[in-house]
């Protein structure tokens, strides 16, 4: 079975030319809720790192940049798309960003990985793609790039001990996708992110004063969403980012649970800046 892929991927790698990182729209997780019956779909660890997509020959980010990695670090990587995460470990996420934004080859991509979780030009369901990314690097071992691994969902509880299980041991989540969907851009239902928290994003735009002990500082962030919608994210900091906060017009992540009546985000912390911001 994997000499029979392996041998189709080489003829596409002559048939197929790379998708245009400019032309490319990534398929996005949606929002797992416990409605969902996803027994039988397939799940992995949610890495905290920066997409990357790797047209065949070249390795871009999520918003179009040309990457520059040595050329070691894509050392035995296919003719063919992938996306994955460009990950250095848990809890590595801004070292991750500022090594990307380094200068052509620096030494610090090799502390990184492509973790790779999709084929986008590879036809058939996402068990299909799956199998031709493994059978890939099986014939093709590579020092810098792994294929997430994936396995069934048994069901519901099973779902909820594995995310139990990664939050403690300091992972960020889940996705769990459907093993018969076929690729297509944007945020889909066949693809899920599973987490106890959710994640936003909002464009800093003004400083709230501290008071007591927090006088001098930084009391709360006046944050606005891309829809409009501006709120007051006030916990989470350290004394010295309150010192020395999020500039007006940054990009910063928050963790919430949920949503008042009027739309604003419930229990508010901050995050980090987003580092990843520029690519």
């Amino acid at each position: 079975m994997v000499r029979r892929i392996c041998a189709v991927l080489l003829f596409w790698g002559g048939l197929l030319a790379p998708l245009a990182a400019d032309a490319f729209e990534p398929l996005l997780p949606q929002v797992y809720d416990e409605s969902r019956e996803v027994s039988g779909w397939l799940m992995s660890e949610k890495l905290d790192g920066v997409r990357g997509y790797w047209d065949g020959a070249r390795l871009w980010s999520k918003q179009g940049h040309l990457l520059q990695p040595p050329a070691l670090f894509t050392s035995g990587w296919p003719t063919f798309p992938l996306e994955g995460e460009l990950w250095g470990g848990r809890g590595t996420f801004a070292a991750t960003a500022a090594t990307l934004q380094r200068a052509p080859g620096d030494s610090g991509w090799l502390q990184l990985q492509f973790a790779i979780f999709d084929a986008p030009a590879v036809p058939g369901p996402f068990r299909s793609r799956l199998a031709a990314i493994e059978a890939w690097f099986a014939a093709h071992p590579a020092p810098h790039a792994f294929v997430i691994p994936q396995r069934p969902v048994a069901g519901r509880a099973e779902l909820l001990a594995e995310l139990k299980r990664i939050e403690a041991d300091g992972g960020e989540g889940l996705i769990v996708r459907d093993p018969a969907a076929s690729y297509a851009g944007g945020r889909r239902p066949e693809i899920l992110k599973v987490k106890s928290a959710l994640d936003g994003e909002a464009l800093v735009v003004g400083h709230l004063p501290g008071s007591g002990r927090l006088a001098g500082m930084l009391g709360a962030l006046l944050v606005e969403l891309a829809d409009g919608t501006r709120f007051k994210i006030g916990t989470g900091f350290s004394d010295a980012e309150r010192r020395h906060p999020p500039p007006p017009g940054a990009t910063i992540t928050f963790r919430y649970y949920g949503h008042y009546p009027s739309g604003i985000p419930k229990f508010l912390v901050f995050v980090r800046i987003r580092a990843d911001q520029g690519l």
